[in-house]
């Protein structure tokens, strides 16, 4: 589902249209998203290994495709940190299972995010005029 306003695109995608794409698969459907100028808000995150592997094509993209500047990316969790130790364990076995889907992530084109600050508890979006 996408939602357009003024100019700007913001696609809310939930985990479930990715869990089933190995890493390249996933890493292309976010990039073509991206080239397109929209900001993704995805339900859940990548895993660390694909979050690296996006900022790497990323900078690899930059000189060669027209007008693209990179990606800004930020991850939100629901973790606090004072997490008992057996619900830990478990919300482990559910991530291995179905993937993080308590977090949320933000990855836009560069061209278009200024900025992406983040605090345990929100996210602020700074976009370029």
């Amino acid at each position: 589902m996408a939602k357009k306003i003024k100019g700007l695109t913001l696609e809310f995608m939930p985990y479930s249209e990715i869990r089933d794409l190995d890493s390249s698969r996933r890493i292309k459907k976010i990039l073509d998203i991206v080239l397109n100028n929209r900001i993704i808000v995805l339900q859940g995150r990548l895993k660390p290994e694909e979050e690296t592997r996006l900022i790497e094509d990323t900078m690899a993209m930059i000189g060669h495709v027209k007008s693209f500047k990179g990606i800004e990316l930020a991850v939100i969790s629901s973790g606090n940190g004072s997490t008992p130790v057996f619900q830990k364990f478990t919300q482990g076995i559910a991530k291995a299972l179905v993937g993080d889907t308590a977090s949320m992530t933000i990855i836009g084109p560069a061209s278009i995010v200024k900025e992406i600050k983040k605090n345990p508890k929100k996210i602020e979006l700074m976009l370029k005029k």
